[in-house]
């Protein structure tokens, strides 16, 4: 049972996009959800994501919200936070959606446990069927909490990241690939994209 007001279908579209189930994509349906009650869906440009991820969440934000990183309205920072901050152009309104600590009981260490082992040795058939058994079973509890039972919702921090821009490309003068004017570096007299400047850097 799913307390969501997005669809069944929509849902089902979600995780088709994002290639699997899994309670980190039921977070970022539910933050969706959240913020498309209060600012709508971007249809282009208007509302801008902040995520602090690059957890599974996200790909549901992209489907869901219209924040994409192609279109430069979809901005990660790295900071290993289930935090998602949304903005609207128009009023300049922006929330900051966090997910609560301790939403699920200790029980779940089962779940942890499995996802270490899986990483650091791997799990036999009998172990990675509990695992899955175990991640529905999460995910379906997030997809029938009520939102104010996952989340925290803050005023958003800071100004509006600016809109994205279309700058210049040059030439690397070392790789010869074509790189935005913004993203490179010069060293010894040479203008370099940054994984050339960074080899380089690293010989001298």
């Amino acid at each position: 049972m799913t307390q969501t007001d997005i669809s069944p279908e929509v849902v089902q579209q979600t995780i088709e996009f994002h290639g699997h189930s899994c309670p980190g994509l039921a977070f970022g349906i539910r933050a969706a959800e959240l913020v498309m009650a209060r600012f709508d869906r971007a249809s282009d440009e208007e509302i801008v994501a902040v995520v602090e991820t690059d957890m599974c969440a996200v790909d549901a934000i992209q489907f869901l919200t219209g924040c994409t990183f192609g279109k430069g309205n979809l901005i990660h920072l790295d900071y290993g936070k289930n935090a998602f901050t949304f903005y609207r152009r128009s009023d300049e309104k922006g929330i900051r959606i966090i997910s609560k600590p301790n939403i699920f009981p200790r029980q779940d260490d089962e779940l942890v446990a499995l996802q270490k082992k899986k990483v650091k040795e791997g799990l036999i058939p009998e172990e990675q069927k509990r695992l899955k058994e175990v991640m529905a079973v999460r995910t379906k509890r997030i997809m029938g909490a009520s939102l104010d039972e996952l989340f925290e919702v803050k005023p958003a921090s800071g100004p509006i990241p600016r809109k994205a821009r279309i700058l210049e490309s040059v030439i690397c003068q070392a790789c010869g690939e074509v790189t935005m004017e913004s993203r490179t570096r010069r060293l010894l007299g040479q203008t370099l994209c940054i994984p050339c400047f960074e080899a380089v850097e690293k010989r001298h």
